[in-house]
């Protein structure tokens, strides 16, 4: 236990001793510059330097155009001209499903199989769009009952509208 304190004396001696730094002019040993430090000084100031620098480099390749170079990060113009050809691609798949759909109608009629009065390019269309499905169509009940209330009603106007007439 002893030994460990003697260690600890030992370390904390040599890390809070002052120290001088000096420098001189060569030619005339006249003196430019002091400074007294102690080991501990030294190394926190480092040690806040290095944390310094990696955090400003960080910033310099994060926030300008210098992340184009690190391999996995992509530019903005690329991903830019990505998004645009996407919404293109989605385009052109709905133009081409519609394309198919009136060709195949028209293939129909050509074929015999459909009848030329019920043949519209606009219903075609329609029917190659997509549809929302029933159950998305099916009124609610606070619907079903403003449908009665309104039903009730035209009953009161009608049964009135014939008592005015006789």
């Amino acid at each position: 236990m002893s030994e460990n304190r003697l260690k600890r004396r030992k370390l904390h001696h040599k890390l809070f001793t002052k120290n001088r730094l000096v420098i001189l002019n060569e030619e005339t040993f006249e003196e430019l510059f002091s400074f007294k430090l102690n080991l501990m000084n030294v190394f926190v100031a480092a040690t806040s330097g290095a944390i310094l620098l990696i955090t400003f480099t960080t910033f310099i390749i994060a926030f300008t155009p210098l992340r184009e170079f690190i391999p996995g990060y992509s530019s903005s113009k690329l991903k830019k001209d990505a998004t645009e050809l996407a919404l293109k691609s989605d385009s052109l798949t709905l133009a081409l499903q519609q394309n198919e759909a009136y060709i195949k109608s028209i293939q129909k009629v050509l074929t015999g199989e459909l009848e030329y009065a019920k043949f519209n390019k606009d219903s075609i269309l329609a029917s190659a769009s997509d549809t929302v499905s029933k159950a998305d169509l099916s009124p609610s009940k606070e619907e079903l009952e403003l449908r009665k209330e309104v039903a009730k009603e035209e009953k009161n106007t009608k049964s009135n509208a014939s008592k005015a007439k006789k």
